[in-house]
């Protein structure tokens, strides 16, 4: 998740204490002395259950989930936030060896999960899982992203869809529509440049934002490919490749999109005073819209990018960050009995809600009727539901790619030179993840 809780910044590799220590300075050391995160320690507290986590402004959202968690287990959720997304992540990897572990850790899903269970320091959540989908409680497609050697290691901590948000006031003064098509989308984007209004939200500012439109146009392009290229088993400068890094181009060249430094903290103002047309991020950036006064269904609305050859299926990014349990949680009964109730739907309702985001657990439907809909339409019309670039690959492959597309988007590297390089890293990165799982 992104400016509210990104959980792909950059995933360095485990090492070693002293190492840790030294290059994080007195503040994370003691930091990591004393819980490693802003409030209480890791130290028991009864009748809760401590969760750290790299995103302060969510500890609203985690308390009253946790009052909701505590009429069913008996034990609420006591947040313990530090928002350095290095520190924490390098932190929360060095305390899972101590005996002062946090019951509950939030994490990336996908690689960056898998990387950390090759620790063996995680606790297995594999029948746990199997309880949620025996009640209907989890999207069994999931499951992969939540697991490491067919264990399960992580719950869902929500679902998000990557969704091009609008300013509804500018699409109707300009006579615009959602797009279902790809020529609707240059329509729109055509229309809202003659009227001064920059069509597409684009930026690598903060780093992970520049795979945002990479995934899409791939996606868009060929979903199945990009199904492929995430696994390893396509190249980098196949043609579709190719052809969704042209679309890009040819999407900036036209000045269709902001500056490659836009800071994407200023995305909800610029789209409610309309400087900007579309604002593609994860759903859950509705909360950053309500919060400008941007009201869902009436101020803003979304939708999900268009395939750009008619006949392609239609395909949705997805996001969803884990809750795990650590083998050395200092209440670890709890941790695992709040995990195995984390997606009950009366827990879900009121964080979701919270969240004005969606929830894994499909039969709880989001209170935001923007992402309502969207979900709604997505299972109806069984839409391919894709994971997100960020955890998508081994993270060293992420990380350097996405500094690859970040110097494609300030004009450093071509199209063809910037496939290049991620096609050379991808061999590389892939062979050495392999070569440590064989």
């Amino acid at each position: 998740m992104g400016s509210i809780g990104e959980s792909t910044k950059g995933s360095p590799q485990p090492i070693r204490r002293r190492s840790l220590l030294a290059g994080l300075g007195a503040g994370a050391a003691v930091a990591l002395a004393g819980g490693c995160a802003r409030g209480d320690s890791t130290v028991a507290l009864p009748g809760t259950t401590s969760l750290a986590n790299d995103n302060a402004t969510w500890d609203e959202g985690y308390t009253k989930a946790g009052r909701e968690l505590k009429k069913l287990t008996g034990s609420s959720l006591r947040p313990l936030s530090n928002p350095n997304p290095t520190a924490y992540t390098q932190v929360t990897q060095i305390s899972l060896q101590t005996t002062k572990a946090t019951d509950l850790i939030k994490w990336g899903s996908g690689y960056n999960l898998k990387q950390l269970a090759r620790t063996g320091q995680l606790s297995d959540l594999s029948a746990m899982w199997g309880a949620y989908e025996r009640a209907g409680w989890v999207n069994k497609s999931l499951r992969d992203a939540m697991s490491y050697r067919g264990r399960v290691y992580g719950i869902p901590l929500y679902q998000s869809y990557y969704v091009l948000f609008y300013n509804t006031e500018v699409f109707r003064t300009h006579r615009l529509r959602p797009p279902e098509t790809w020529e609707e989308l240059l329509h729109n984007a055509e229309v809202l440049k003659k009227a001064g209004v920059t069509p597409f939200v684009a930026t690598q500012s903060g780093n992970w934002p520049a795979y945002e439109w990479f995934q899409e146009l791939i996606s868009k392009v060929d979903p199945g490919f990009y199904t492929e290229l995430i696994a390893g088993r396509a190249k980098y400068t196949d043609p579709q490749a190719v052809k969704a890094m042209h679309i890009w181009a040819d999407f900036m060249r036209k000045g269709w999109m902001t500056a490659a430094d836009f800071d994407q903290n200023n995305g909800p103002a610029a789209l409610k005073t309309g400087k900007v047309g579309m604002f593609l991020h994860g759903s859950w950036q509705s909360q950053g819209l309500a919060a400008a006064g941007m009201k869902p269904g009436a101020g803003f609305d979304a939708f999900v990018l268009p395939p750009v050859d008619p006949g392609t299926p239609r395909s949705v990014i997805t996001e969803s960050g884990v809750l795990a349990v650590p083998k050395k949680a200092v209440s670890h009964k709890a941790a695992m009995d709040n995990a195995a109730n984390w997606l009950n739907p009366a827990v879900q309702r009121v964080w979701t809600d919270f969240l004005q985001d969606g929830s894994a657990n499909p039969a709880t439907r989001p209170g935001n009727p923007v992402v309502a809909h969207l979900q709604q339409r997505a299972r109806s019309e069984g839409w391919t539901q894709l994971p997100r670039y960020g955890e998508s690959g081994p993270p060293n492959l992420i990380q350097g790619n996405t500094n690859d597309l970040g110097a494609f988007m300030t004009q450093a590297m071509s199209p063809e030179a910037t496939l290049r390089s991620m096609a050379g890293r991808a061999a590389k990165e892939w062979a050495a993840w392999n070569k440590d799982e064989s």
